[in-house]
């Protein structure tokens, strides 16, 4: 019994501390397998099921903000009202009772145009500001003055333009408007557009171009070229120009020049000298 429970330990320090059966095997005892014999079939592996890439898989669709089905509603309201303005009084009638911009909230009144509605060539800016929030009236302020100085170098005033902006409200602190504050008023600018049906249209500034335009690039990228203006409402594509905001030229007033480049294409493209 001791030797027994000697080869007991010494298995144990040799590492051998589990038993796989009830009693001991005696290897040479068992008869070699034969060189001729078949090899035992290897058990089958299983089929490993490799999930499909991550674009691949179904991903169900991100909740919509409130943020955003409220700007859709905004949209298709606008919509639907633009389209039922036959006139452009009857479009300014419908942008007075639309509520669906934020900003008629805080503004004073609403900044529709100004001109003549029946003019060939059509100013479409960005928004109102200070002091066209308090007359009602776009292109009032400072930056409207140099904008008259700019007709008249082509020899245009109000009673020959028309003039009017993206947005109908003044954004607060003249802040750039943002995408829904766009988005909303979209419908009745193009509308705008449709009823006046300008030979030209002049898009002043990097937000009216890139909104009219469907387009990510810059105002020094887009100024001076010639677009084509076109929606199921018109009749025939409109020549479009983007040139500088008439408050980014007080601000850097070397970029002057190129704006008298675009005005004088604006002459030539009404047959002026």
């Amino acid at each position: 019994m001791t030797a027994d429970l000697t080869t007991l330990r010494w298995l144990i320090d040799m590492g051998a501390d589990e038993a796989i059966g009830e009693g001991p095997v005696d290897r040479f005892a068992l008869p070699r397998a034969s060189a001729s014999a078949p090899a035992a079939a290897s058990p089958p592996v299983p089929e490993i099921r490799r999930a499909p890439p991550a674009s691949a898989q179904a991903v169900p669709a991100p909740a919509a903000s409130p943020a955003n089905v409220a700007m859709t509603a905004a949209v298709a309201s606008a919509r639907a009202l633009a389209a039922a303005a036959t006139t452009v009084a009857e479009l300014e009638a419908a942008v007075a009772g639309f509520d669906g911009c934020a900003l008629k909230a805080t503004a004073t009144r609403l900044v529709f145009a100004d001109g003549n509605p029946k003019a060939k060539v059509m100013f479409i800016g960005e928004a109102p500001g200070a002091d066209e929030d308090r007359q009602g009236k776009p292109f009032v302020g400072v930056s409207g003055q140099l904008l008259d100085r700019m007709l008249r170098w082509i020899g245009l005033d109000r009673d020959s333009a028309y003039v009017t902006n993206i947005l109908f409200w003044r954004p607060p602190g003249n802040r750039p408007p943002t995408t829904a504050e766009i988005a909303a008023c979209l419908p009745f600018v193009e509308r705008h557009i449709e009823l006046v049906a300008p030979q030209i249209l002049v898009l002043v500034g990097g937000a009216s171009a890139k909104a009219l335009l469907n387009t990510q690039e810059g105002i020094i990228k887009l100024r001076g070229r010639w677009f084509e203006f076109t929606r199921p409402g018109l009749a025939r594509p409109i020549p479009a120009i983007a040139t500088f905001h008439p408050a980014y030229l007080l601000r850097t007033p070397g970029q002057k020049r190129q704006a008298w480049q675009d005005l004088l294409a604006i002459k030539r493209r009404l047959g002026g000298a």
